[in-house]
């Protein structure tokens, strides 16, 4: 994994906004209705071409594909790649997975008025009914392939592909096959240490997305203690470290984060308070949101948190879920201040989260998603002038 040795380095948390032609084949295929299946593999790999493009354009170093070929949401996409589960309609409102948690009991009319806006991301509930395998190969493949062509000629210095840590791994999915719920996170983890290994093995940086990590805090307290959710949360990080043992973990960035939606976000659990967990998932880079305003006071956990000789820090210093664009001075002034903390050649600037959670969900409008990508970039330039002097 590529350093800020020379100056600041950007990046981002890797889902972007899906272009129309290819939402409409997503669509299609979503909605299983018929659509030309040769006509569909041109438009995406033309599409990951194109974002790959853009993103060199805005400045970013290390980019992604946009994750342009999952045809569901960041964690949902799974149900496409591993065997023994089944899709079922959430047959009562009051059941939805979607609609429970801290935060929207206690703005409940806040949440109704944002789901009557957005809808919830899914009204269907996930069934483990089955042995779990990993069976999407051939759609992975597809991928690095897509992503390989598309960085041809393209001047930037890495690139990385984004998927779901186990713990994230299809959501609040059930159990009706496994004897304990353990034993079904320990089988996803097996089943998903494919998809890691391959991407790893393909030449690209690994990305494990985990915002269950610390959204469940919400979910689960009250009535669980936090006690129960720190317990709950050293059990995931066993579980992804042995998923990701023997990997190289310079190769390998976690992400965490509070959860995309844009909401009050008053019952997330502090980052200071999990920190030294998050530190325990041994990879070579911590992705971390820190540009919005529940969380950016939270810098100042790097004081006494320590990374490893070998690790970097890469902050969200441009948020995903507000259409106001940072100024490049403010992202020079995040950066700048956590430089002083862990070493300017520890720090990979990024952003808070992904700028779309699915195909059709997205946070801002496009052009202002690009806009933003071009102020981390300017931000970098102007933070590396400081801290190079």
């Amino acid at each position: 994994m590529k350093r800020s040795t020379k100056r600041i380095l950007s990046t981002h948390v890797g889902s972007l906004i899906r272009p129309q032609p290819l939402q409409e084949f997503l669509r299609a295929k979503q909605g299983g209705k018929p659509y030309d299946e040769k006509a569909y593999q041109k438009c995406l790999a033309d599409s990951v071409a194109n974002v790959v493009r853009e993103q060199a354009q805005a400045g970013i170093d290390v980019v992604s594909d946009g994750e342009f070929g999952k045809s569901i949401s960041w964690a949902q996409y799974a149900l496409e790649r591993l065997s023994g589960f089944e899709r079922r309609p959430i047959r009562q409102e009051a059941a939805n997975p979607f609609k429970r948690g801290a935060d929207r009991t206690k703005f409940a009319e806040f949440y109704a008025e944002l789901d009557a806006k957005e809808a919830v991301s899914t009204t269907t509930e996930a069934i483990c009914v089955g042995p779990i395998k990993y069976t999407g190969q051939a759609e992975l493949q597809r991928d690095i392939d897509n992503f390989k062509s598309a960085l041809k000629g393209a001047k930037v210095e890495e690139a990385f592909l984004p998927v779901a840590a186990p713990a994230s791994v299809i959501p609040d999915r059930k159990n009706e096959y496994y004897k304990s719920d353990d034993e079904l996170q320990a089988a996803i983890a097996e089943a998903m240490r494919t998809e890691y290994k391959r991407i790893v093995d393909s030449g690209f940086l690994l990305q494990l997305d985990d915002a269950r990590s610390a959204v469940t805090f919400d979910r689960m307290v009250p009535p669980a203690s936090f006690a129960d959710y720190r317990g709950w949360l050293a059990n995931q990080v066993d579980i992804l470290n042995h998923a990701i043992a023997g990997l190289p973990a310079d190769r390998i960035r976690y992400h965490v984060c509070w959860g995309s939606w844009p909401g009050p976000h008053t019952s997330d659990v502090p980052l200071k308070d999990i920190v030294d967990l998050i530190l325990k998932v041994k990879v070579g880079a911590y992705v971390i949101e820190g540009a919005n305003p529940r969380h950016e006071h939270e810098w100042q956990v790097w004081n006494d948190a320590k990374l490893g000789s070998d690790q970097v820090l890469i902050p969200g210093v441009i948020s995903h879920a507000t259409n106001v664009v940072e100024h490049p001075e403010l992202v020079a002034e995040r950066i700048v201040r956590l430089a002083r903390i862990v070493g300017r050649e520890n720090v990979i600037a990024g952003t808070d989260c992904g700028f779309a959670q699915g195909p059709f969900y997205r946070r801002v409008h496009p052009s202002v998603m690009w806009a933003k990508l071009e102020a981390l970039s300017q931000g970098t330039r102007l933070a590396s002038k400081e801290l190079w002097q």
